[in-house]
């Protein structure tokens, strides 16, 4: 691992963690390339930032629970792979309900270079800080719609989800993406032009 990286649930104390990549319960049905253990990894400084925001939401009940942080080059060079492969229908009625495989990355949903390469960009939500649960955000991980959208009209609850997951995030140095609500990059981020491909171990 490069030496600026930190395995983030040993370097934030009380970090929950899921690396939906490194088994079969994510968009392309499998565990993908690079990911060969369930632990996330990030820059020193996305691990610093992550500690502010978690002591945030600890002030406030909650705590964070990851999903995904610095990504291998290889996995997103498989998600594009995976993209024009021949729909087998398995995850769309969860990942990717309302649009097709083909339009995944014309969308935005799947970058041909991705931020989280980098090491300095997060997906992660909210949870109880008693029982661990995920707080209701409006749909899935990863879910490819529009629902998934700050933008998008929700329910009173959930938009306030989303905004206390935003406003924790963004005091701590990080800037949202659009489409997803899920995903944050730190806005000084130490590597901004390098896409590293070690693997997560």
């Amino acid at each position: 691992m490069h030496t600026d990286f930190v395995y983030l649930d040993e370097a934030v104390p009380g970090l929950l963690w899921d690396a939906k990549y490194a088994t079969g319960d994510n968009f392309t049905g499998a565990p993908v390339d690079g990911y060969f253990a369930n632990r996330v990894v990030g820059t020193k400084e996305l691990a610093r930032a992550l500690q502010k925001a978690l002591e945030l939401a600890k002030a406030q009940g909650y705590t964070l629970l990851v999903w995904d942080a610095y990504r291998p080059a290889r996995a997103v060079r498989r998600f594009l792979r995976w993209a024009g492969e021949t729909e087998d229908y398995r995850t769309k009625d969860a990942h990717y309900p309302n649009i097709q495989k083909t339009d995944i990355v014309p969308l935005g949903y799947v970058a041909t270079e991705s931020s989280h390469s980098r090491g300095s960009a997060v997906d992660l939500t909210l949870a109880d800080a008693r029982t661990h649960n995920p707080i209701g955000m409006g749909g899935i991980f990863d879910l490819m719609d529009e629902a998934s959208h700050h933008s998008a009209k929700q329910p009173e609850e959930i938009r306030e989800n989303r905004a206390r997951l935003k406003d924790i995030m963004t005091q701590c140095g990080f800037a949202p993406y659009e489409n997803e609500w899920w995903h944050y990059r730190l806005r000084n981020e130490p590597y901004p032009d390098t896409y590293f491909d070690f693997p997560i171990e």
